[in-house]
């Protein structure tokens, strides 16, 4: 096909949508968004209680452990239930590196990563003989197996057993006039920043367009040369070591890590938070994480005895009306706002 033909089928591709719908959201909206956010995160720690605060870090620390998922799945297209045992990995790498090593916590969060990007590569091998819900389904069974590990005999001397391990909350350095609650959202704040940039950009770079071809069409990425098990077990070393870090974090945040903490219920309420946020969105991990967090409370709020049931019944209305994820809806109310505009 030749370059006349090409341009003289861009516009028919286009023809009928509305301007804005094909254009885009505008890149100085996106900025504006972003600087506004980047203002009210600096400003909420300031505002609020204490409380509020750890709440507001745990929202992102869910979010930086559903983002890799995200890479995983919604940009590579592999499913994986067991992103719980990453973050139990992350937890208990920075929990017994400071308990029986001496390390300080920000020496250990680097560790954690590596240390989580090495077993999640490793895993990735044998589950590139897997696929959809069969590999799915085998990372069901490791969320599974993770918290009876943890607690077995050869284990307890390092991870505690039932008991767990106790962690230490760093104060701020320097003389900053900032308690221990806003230092650490200060800096999963900026640690989740550091991350969502280097998950932009790997998505927009050529290897991430080759996650995506593999994800849309593997025979297809094959055929164009792409190493389809050397990207699938590095995506999956880098989601594991997204789990680690915020694993890493919520040992921290928390002040104790214990088996219980990482049952496969986290690893169900991750894929939840992936599918509320929005499947192949960035800033959809944020959403995610505030769903974790506070739905559950307003669902205990609406009935202590049938909290259960009420968490299912919002559950399935928020899907109802979102079927895209918030970020979708977010991304559906903004183009609609410039349509008329337009």
């Amino acid at each position: 096909m030749t370059d006349q033909s090409m341009t003289s089928e861009a516009p028919a591709q286009g023809r009928g949508k509305p301007v804005a719908e094909r254009a885009g959201i505008p890149v100085g909206l996106k900025r504006a968004a972003l600087l506004i956010g980047l203002i009210i995160a600096i400003a909420l720690p300031f505002m609020v209680k204490n409380f509020t605060i750890f709440q507001l870090t745990t929202v992102m620390i869910y979010a930086i452990a559903i983002l890799g998922l995200n890479l995983l799945t919604g940009f590579n297209g592999q499913f994986s239930l067991g992103h719980s045992t990453f973050i139990a990995i992350g937890a208990y790498t920075t929990a017994i590196l400071m308990e029986f090593g001496g390390f300080g916590f920000y020496a250990t969060l680097p560790l954690a990563a590596l240390f989580c990007f090495i077993v999640g590569f490793l895993f990735g091998l044998p589950a590139l003989r897997l696929e959809s819900i069969y590999l799915a389904l085998a990372t069901f069974a490791l969320a599974v197996a993770t918290p009876q590990l943890l607690k077995s005999a050869p284990f307890e001397p390092w991870t505690g057993g039932v008991q767990g391990l106790l962690v230490f909350k760093p104060e701020a350095p320097f003389g900053i006039p900032l308690n221990s609650d806003q230092w650490m959202y200060f800096v999963t704040l900026v640690i989740g920043l550091v991350l969502a940039f280097f998950a932009v950009n790997l998505v927009g770079s050529r290897t991430g367009r080759a996650m995506m071809a593999i994800r849309d069409n593997p025979i297809a990425a094959r055929a164009m040369g792409i190493n389809i098990a050397l990207y699938k077990t590095t995506t999956f070393g880098v989601s594991a070591a997204y789990a680690g870090i915020a694993g890493s974090l919520s040992a921290v945040v928390v002040q104790f890590v214990a088996p219980d903490s990482f049952t496969f219920v986290l690893a169900i309420g991750l894929f939840v938070g992936l599918v509320i946020g929005g499947v192949g969105s960035i800033p959809g991990a944020l959403f995610g994480g505030a769903f974790l967090v506070y739905v559950p409370n307003i669902a205990e709020e609406l009935s202590k005895g049938l909290a259960g049931a009420a968490y299912g019944a919002i559950l399935l209305l928020v899907i109802y009306l979102m079927p895209a994820g918030a970020a979708g809806l977010v991304r559906a109310i903004v183009m609609k706002v410039l349509n008329r505009r337009a």
